[in-house]
């Protein structure tokens, strides 16, 4: 009776959203998925290269929400952009006027041809709800709510390509506690019905443990839906040099099966402002991620297209690269 009533409330607060979002009358090509790929409404393969930025509610509060911004993004030849929406953040500004800056976001990708990747930002363990910084705090009921609203309201719009259902899921003994892989499946599956009550045909981003790494699960208990990307962030000191092969046995060999999209990578060099585990790094590990991804068709989005939340991709407001930036640009711009 319990879980009736609560999915009722959802179904009316999904109602509710969907009522008050005006859906554009968008000219972009629905994205789906075919075998490993991401294909258009042509059937072509779609192969995403994009950048993370702020979390909205940040980058508003401090006045760069702006299509300048996503126009930009777009100059260095990115195709889609990650938003990072903390629970945190979610909570402290309120839902509708969180949902605002969203259908902003949506209405500046329609405009400019970029997709959307929906990320509920946390970090740790969802099932024993321990967390790496308050910030990440949520829980099953709050993320449910989350995605239900967030489902209905954009299920008619094709720049949204894709809901990533949680960021970076880990288990580390006392710290984070622990979760089978058999329970995140469960809670992955639980939240996939959530979101396709409202969009059927929608893509849905699933991580792995150790901080959305480690993949290699899949081989023997995949989500059991259909319509999944599965995601890893394999950042430069996830492993040991010389990664080629320790990435296919960790998260590569995914790809020949699934769509896989890396929503975060990226590196810093140890004198840059803000660096720290697990993102030491340089071009050799940027050239060598390029390589290994143009090779099996994986997509990927860097992190970060800020100049405060690092590994940051420029230094000021005039879009000043980085090392990472100069070396992220070029690979976007096609070089």
């Amino acid at each position: 009776m319990k879980k009736t009533l609560q999915l009722i409330a959802l179904g009316f607060i999904a109602l509710l959203s969907f009522i008050s979002f005006s859906c554009s009358s968008s000219s972009m090509d629905w994205i789906s998925i075919e075998g490993n790929s991401f294909v258009n409404e042509a059937g072509e393969t779609v192969v995403f290269k994009g950048v993370n930025i702020r979390d909205p509610h940040n980058l508003e509060q401090d006045g760069h929400w702006t299509l300048a911004h996503f126009q930009e993004a777009q100059n260095w030849g990115a195709n889609v952009i990650r938003l990072p929406i903390h629970p945190g953040a979610w909570r402290d500004r309120g839902e509708e006027a969180y949902l605002q800056l969203v259908d902003q976001a949506v209405s500046w990708a329609n405009e400019l041809g970029l997709y959307l990747i929906l990320d509920w930002h946390s970090i740790g363990n969802l099932k024993e709800e321990k967390y790496q910084h308050e910030m990440y705090i949520t829980d099953m009921a709050e993320t449910e709510a989350f995605w239900s609203t967030v489902s209905a309201r954009y299920s008619s719009e094709p720049a949204v390509l894709m809901y990533e259902l949680y960021n970076e899921p880990t288990v580390s003994g006392e710290r984070f506690g622990d979760c089978s892989w058999e329970d995140w499946k469960a809670i992955n599956e639980s939240l996939i019905k959530v979101v396709r009550a409202n969009h059927p045909k929608s893509i849905i981003g699933v991580a792995g443990f150790n901080w959305a790494y480690d993949l290699t699960p899949i081989k023997d208990a995949p989500i059991d839906a259909e319509g999944i990307a599965y995601i890893s962030h394999p950042y430069p000191q996830k492993r040991e040099a010389p990664w080629e092969d320790k990435w296919q046995a960790d998260w590569g060999f995914v790809a020949e099966n699934y769509p896989v999209i890396l929503t975060e990578i990226g590196f810093a060099l140890p004198e840059e402002e803000g660096v720290h585990v697990p993102v030491f790094g340089d071009e050799v590990y940027g050239k060598t991620l390029d390589a290994f991804t143009k090779e099996r068709g994986i997509s990927w989005v860097a992190w970060c297209f800020d100049p405060d939340w690092s590994p940051f991709m420029y230094t000021d407001w005039d879009y000043t690269p980085t090392r990472q930036g100069a070396f992220y640009k070029k690979v976007l711009g096609g070089e």
